[in-house]
């Protein structure tokens, strides 16, 4: 596996200014991949409430804080050879209905797992962390719209429930997040879920991955739930219970 992805939960984690708290972690992946210029590829299409030129100018002001610049897709006629031709895809966040649909929309699902597999980096915040797994069965977001299919990206063998709160709040008399897992787990028993907290993470560096946060991360499975402690390695955790 030749695979480079840094997978984020969120792009702000409480009062932080946007995708503030992820600069380290993505300065240190970038510069890993010796990666510089302005050959990134964002993609906007979680976008939902906001114009993907703005939302392009706003993950562009966090970005150039670390020395670098991206463009988005949507200026693109020719979206396939943007995505061939970049040395790193960027995917925000937003709804991961709208963002699925229009990867199937461009036919840029299977295009972009190949640029992947072949080793081009991929970096995601929440919808497009979600997408990073096999299916995004495990999004928090409404379907405001029906993809082709639920199957996403298929990057990492494991689901992920990004924003994951590990809470019941008083006077909420619906299903918390580990039970809407758990529903899940019931009726995929051979799946894994990683709820990622906010401001956590996960960094694949070809077969090793580990978590980033400094709060606990968590795995469920058939066998129940676990956590994960910062800047563990996950790779023995997960083997064993797959």
């Amino acid at each position: 596996m030749n695979k480079q992805l840094l997978l984020l939960s969120s792009s702000r984690v409480g009062e932080t200014g946007y995708l503030q708290h992820a600069l380290g972690y993505l300065k240190d992946f970038f510069n890993a991949q010796k990666l510089t210029g302005n050959s990134l590829i964002f993609i906007p299409y979680a976008g939902v409430s906001i114009s993907y030129d703005r939302y392009e100018q706003m993950v562009n002001s966090a970005f150039s804080q670390i020395g670098l610049n991206l463009r988005s897709l949507h200026h693109f006629d020719d979206k396939v050879k943007a995505i061939q031709s970049s040395s790193g895809i960027v995917v925000g966040g937003g709804n991961t209905f709208a963002l699925l649909n229009a990867l199937y929309q461009y036919n840029l699902v299977d295009l972009i797992k190949v640029q992947v597999d072949q080793g081009t980096p991929y970096v995601g915040w929440s919808a497009g962390s979600n997408i990073a797994t096999p299916s995004i069965k495990t999004t928090n977001d409404m379907p405001i719209v029906e993809p082709p299919s639920f199957n996403a990206l298929n990057l990492i063998p494991w689901q992920i429930n990004p924003h994951y709160l590990d809470v019941n709040p008083p006077g909420h008399n619906g299903e918390t997040r580990q039970q809407r897992i758990e529903e899940f787990l019931l009726a995929n028993p051979n799946q894994q879920v990683i709820g990622l907290p906010e401001g956590t993470g996960l960094l694949v560096n070809k077969k090793s991955i580990s978590y980033l946060g400094s709060c606990c991360g968590y795995l469920f499975n058939r066998n129940g739930k676990s956590e994960f402690t910062t800047s563990q390695s996950l790779n023995k955790h997960l083997n064993e219970n797959d």
